[in-house]
This record gives structure tokens, C-alpha cells and sequence, in this order.
């Protein structure tokens, strides 16, 4: 228990000395810049810098908000509003970007958290390496480091302690052990002190919370309404499957067999001829029902998890596909069926569009998350929103609240990033 305690002190304290170098430089250094690229609008360059400072101002908020949650375990949820899809790109798009950073609230509260934290955060942070470090300097002026310094110009403060003497110097020793000791009960404290301070500032407010609520619901509406439309687009594919495959290839055979009752005794050769046909038919109607049912919900993706019906689909390829899995555990059966043709859809896109001739799949899950990659070697270019099957797959992953992120320069390589919130049973 006491190196346990000894030990998340001194962690801590190294913590506090982080961010106490890092809020105060951090806190000048962006808040500057802040001030001065806003300054700037009136001149157009300002224009073009404040996205770029507040995005940065951003991340270094952002982490701050990670580290919360890692080092205290105090949440910090982003308050920032999104940008619409369709934003303009090149200098309209940069003054767009710069409008609604401004008219955001949160870019605001970001600003005052700055000031915060190069004063209160800094001096709330520093305690936690002074509280253990301050000891030592006790200690080295009992060992005798006080005479000289007496002698040389008239002693040495050490906190409210006056040492002109070694008893003085023994009592700094003593006290300087005493915030030692101090220190280990109270630097996770304040460390998770400096974090909710600046929750204070950079968490959402009321106001903040009640617009993610309201775009959690639009875009639960969205996605509710692509399923219902995907539903009834694969429905219909079905539909017409059946009708223009199996269906007709049952009438033709059921056709073939009145044929056959009628010629069976006058003309046997010719209802062994048909009969052979009937047979025909009727096996090429199972193997389209089969790659039916399979396109629906294929039979090893139900019996053996998605792990493996991903590795029978890259069989099935004609490019050499790796697939790494590491899943411990089967996520849900609608989850998995949305993974799986999710999957489908990339490595087609990869085969039929980008040209490729080795793909990568990677699965695996982590913090709560089904994290699927495709990567091909092929020419690249692919983009979401262009009318291509990635689209498709975007409105399919969210559904379940997934994300879809596509990395694809001219010339490849291209790397398909999909990310479905799950757990594995």
C-alpha cells in the first residue's frame, strides 16, 4: 500500500510538472496567437490565420480533455460545433471556416480557459513536484549547506523558516519531510484539481448539451431513415433476383415437366432429352437461391463469426488478400452482417475501381470499438460523397453509429477506415 501510494505520488508529481510547463508556455504562446489573428480579420490576413491558430488551439484543448479522463478520470465532452459537409473549399472556404469558428461559443470559452490555466492551472499543477522536491532542498541545508550560505550573505529562507542556525536547518529538514509526506496523500488531488478546473471552461454548458442533443436525434433520424431505404432498395433487389432468376428458371422446369408427361410414352427420347434439361434448370435455380441466401446473409458469417466469413470472402478473390483478425469474441448479429458487407463493398471497390493487386484487411476491436481496415496498392482517388460505393457503405455503418474514413491520393495506396461502436460476447 505505501509504495502503491509512494509511487502515484511521485507519478503525479511528474504530471503536475508537465502541465504546469505546459499550461503556462502553452497558455501564453496560443493565447497570443489567438488574439493577434483575430486582430488581424480587420486586415485579411486574419482571415486566413484564425482557423489555423483555433484549430490548433483545438487539438492542444482536445488533449487536455484526453488527458483528463486518462491521468483523473474527469470527462471532458467536446463542445465544438461541426462543420456542415458541403463547406466550400480554397479562400471561401477559409473564410466560411473562420465565421463559424468565431460564432461558435465554445472557441470563446477556450480563450478564457487560457488565461485560467497559465495562472490557477499553473500554480494548482505546481504544487504537486514542489510538495516532493521541496524536501530536498531542506535536507541539503541541514546537512550543513546552511553555514556558508549564513556566512556569505545573512541565511536563507526556507518557506517561513529563517536558518541561522542548524536547528533552523534541521527544522526546514523537518519541514520539508512534512510536505513530503504531504505530498503523497495530496498530489493525485491536486492534479485531478487542475483537470476539473479547466472542465469548468472548456466542458459544454446546458445550452452546449442540448444542441448535441438535438444533433444526436437529427442525425438518429438520418441514419434511421438510410436503413429504412436500404431495407427496401435490398428488398427489392430480392425481389428481382427471384423474379428474373430462380422464378423463372422454376417455371421453365415446371413447363418442361408437362412436356415430358405428355411425350413420356409417344416419343421417350425426346422426354429423356427434356427431362435432362429439367434437371439442368433445376440446379442452376438452387445455385442462384444459394448465392442468394448468401448475398442476404451468408451461412459462415451465422455459424463461424465474422472473422472468418471475411477470411472465405478473400478466397474467393482474384488478387492476393491478406487478413489479419483479432477479435475475441462475435459482436452482434446485425453489427457483424453490417461489418461483413461493409468489407464486401471495400474490397470490390478495390478490384473493380482502383485496379488493385494486393489488398490488406485488418480487424480488430479495442476501447469499445469494431476497427475494420482495408488498404489496396491500386491507383487511388477513391472519395467519399461521389456517388461511389462508399457512400454506401457510410450510410450503412451509421446506422449503428459508425464512422467511415477513406485515405486515397492520386497514385494510391488506398486505406478504407471503418469504426463501429460494439461490444464482443
Amino acid at each position: 500500500m505505501g509504495t502503491s501510494r509512494v509511487s502515484r505520488a511521485v507519478i503525479a508529481g511528474a504530471r503536475g510538472l508537465y502541465l504546469a510547463v505546459v499550461s503556462l508556455a502553452g497558455g501564453i504562446i496560443y493565447f497570443v496567437n489567438a488574439v493577434l489573428a483575430i486582430a488581424f480579420i480587420p486586415l485579411g490576413i486574419g482571415v486566413l490565420t484564425t482557423p489555423v491558430v483555433l484549430t490548433g488551439l483545438r487539438k492542444y484543448a482536445n488533449l487536455r480533455r484526453v488527458q483528463a479522463g486518462e491521468w483523473s478520470d474527469v470527462h471532458i465532452p467536446i463542445p465544438y460545433r461541426p462543420f456542415p459537409p458541403n463547406m466550400r473549399r480554397g479562400l471561401m472556404g477559409q473564410v466560411d471556416r473562420c465565421q463559424l469558428m468565431l460564432k461558435d461559443p465554445a472557441t470563446w470559452r477556450d480563450l478564457q480557459w487560457l488565461l485560467v490555466d497559465m495562472t490557477a492551472g499553473f500554480l494548482v499543477a505546481i504544487f504537486a513536484p514542489a510538495l516532493l522536491l521541496y524536501m530536498l532542498y531542506g535536507w541539503v541545508l541541514a546537512l550543513g549547506v546552511w553555514e556558508p550560505i549564513y556566512n556569505a550573505g545573512g541565511g536563507e529562507w526556507y518557506a517561513f523558516i529563517h536558518v541561522t542556525s542548524q536547528t533552523d536547518a534541521n527544522y526546514a529538514a523537518a519541514l520539508g519531510t512534512g510536505l513530503f509526506v504531504l505530498g503523497l496523500f495530496v498530489n493525485p488531488i491536486l492534479i485531478r484539481t487542475h483537470f476539473r478546473l479547466a472542465r469548468t471552461f472548456i466542458a459544454p454548458t446546458t445550452s452546449m448539451r442540448e444542441r448535441e442533443l438535438a444533433l444526436r436525434v437529427d442525425h438518429l433520424t438520418e441514419t434511421r431513415h438510410d436503413a429504412v431505404d436500404t431495407s427496401a432498395a435490398e428488398l427489392r433487389r430480392i425481389e428481382r433476383d427471384l423474379h428474373d432468376g430462380a422464378q423463372a428458371r422454376l417455371v421453365a422446369m415446371g413447363m418442361d415437366l408437362g412436356t415430358i408427361e405428355a411425350l413420356v410414352e409417344s416419343n421417350p427420347a425426346k422426354a429423356k432429352e427434356l427431362l435432362a434439361k429439367a434437371r439442368q434448370n433445376s440446379g442452376e435455380a438452387l445455385t442462384e437461391l444459394r448465392d442468394l441466401v448468401r448475398g442476404i446473409h451468408p451461412p459462415v458469417l451465422a455459424e463461424r463469426g465474422l472473422g472468418d466469413a471475411v477470411k472465405a470472402l478473400a478466397l474467393r478473390l482474384p488478387v492476393t488478400t491478406e487478413v489479419d483478425v483479432e477479435l475475441r469474441g462475435r459482436a452482434e448479429a446485425p453489427v457483424e452482417s453490417a461489418a461483413y458487407f461493409a468489407v464486401s463493398e471495400s474490397l470490390t471497390n478495390a478490384i473493380k475501381h482502383a485496379g488493385a493487386e494486393r489488398i490488406w484487411v485488418d480487424l480488430h476491436h479495442s476501447d469499445g470499438m469494431l476497427r475494420i481496415a482495408v488498404t489496396d496498392n491500386g491507383k487511388g482517388g477513391a472519395a467519399v460523397g461521389t456517388g461511389s460505393g462508399l457512400s454506401g457503405i457510410e450510410r450503412r455503418l451509421g446506422t449503428f453509429d459508425g464512422v467511415l474514413a477513406v485515405s486515397s491520393p492520386v497514385g494510391g495506396p488506398t486505406m478504407v477506415t471503418m469504426e463501429i461502436p460494439c461490444e464482443l460476447s
